[in-house]
C-alpha cells in the first residue's frame, strides 16, 4: 500500500463481511503497529484479541447504554462528554438499546475485536497537573491504535477505533481482566469492509494551520 493512498484513504469503516480474518493475519498487523512511536519509547500498550462470544456480548451490553447516551447528546446539537460545559440543556431519558448499532448488537459475528489497554505507570502525563482534563497521555498510546488501522489497510481490511467501553470500564475493565494501573483506551473493530471508502472529506489546511500563533495570520500553500 502506498503511504500517501494509505493516509488519505483510510477511513472508519464499521460495515463487515463474514469472511474470517486468522491468527496470522492479526499477528502481522499487530507485527507492524508495534513500531509505533510511544514516549521514551516505553510502548505502554495491551491487546486483548476478544473471541469468547460470551465476553463479546457482555462488552457490547456494557458499551450500548455509552451509545444510546451519545445519540441523544448529539441530537441536542451538544458534543457527547465533552469537558468543556456546554450551554444549559435538558437530557431526554435514553432507554438501553434503544438506538440501533449493528456493531453492538452483533458484535459476536465481527471477524476481529481488539481491546487496548495503555499501562499508566508507564506513560509521562505531562499535563496531569494543568487545570483541566490531562490528555497528552494518548500521545503514547493512539499513534499506535491508528498505526493498527494502517496495518489492516495494507491486508485488505477495515476497521474503526471506538471508546465507548472506556466509558463503561467498571463494567469492560472487570469483564477483559484490565490489570492494575491499566485504562481501556480503544476497542478496535476489524475485517474485509463491504466498502472501502476512499474518498474521504476533510477540512482543507487553511482552516487550522496558522503562522506562529494559534491567533496568527493564515497558513497558505
Amino acid at each position: 500500500m502506498d503511504i500517501v493512498d494509505g493516509l488519505r484513504g483510510t477511513g472508519a469503516v464499521r460495515s463487515f463481511t463474514n469472511d474470517r480474518v486468522d491468527h496470522s493475519t492479526i499477528g502481522r498487523i499487530l507485527d507492524l503497529a508495534r513500531f509505533a512511536p510511544s514516549g521514551g519509547n516505553r510502548q505502554p500498550w495491551r491487546v486483548a484479541v476478544v473471541e469468547d462470544l460470551n465476553i463479546r456480548d457482555r462488552l457490547g451490553a456494557a458499551m450500548q447504554p455509552v451509545w444510546d447516551e451519545y445519540v441523544a447528546m448529539s441530537a441536542l446539537g451538544v458534543t457527547p462528554f465533552s469537558v468543556v460545559p456546554p450551554a444549559p440543556y435538558e437530557m431526554t431519558s435514553t432507554t438501553p438499546g434503544n438506538t440501533p448499532n449493528l456493531m453492538l448488537s452483533e458484535i459476536a459475528s465481527i471477524p476481529v475485536v481488539l481491546a487496548v489497554a495503555a499501562d499508566l505507570s508507564s506513560i509521562a502525563m505531562m499535563d496531569k497537573d494543568l487545570d483541566r482534563a490531562p490528555i497528552t497521555g494518548g500521545a503514547s498510546v493512539y499513534p499506535f491504535c491508528w498505526s493498527i488501522l494502517l496495518a489492516a489497510r495494507a491486508e485488505g481490511l477495515g476497521g474503526v477505533i471506538t471508546t465507548f467501553a472506556s466509558r463503561a470500564e467498571k463494567i469492560t475493565g472487570p469483564l477483559l481482566g484490565l490489570p492494575e494501573n491499566h485504562a481501556l483506551v480503544a476497542t478496535i473493530f476489524l475485517g474485509h469492509p463491504v466498502k472501502q471508502a476512499t474518498k474521504l472529506s476533510r477540512e482543507p489546511v487553511t482552516s487550522f494551520t496558522t503562522i506562529d500563533r494559534f491567533d496568527g495570520p493564515t497558513f497558505t500553500m
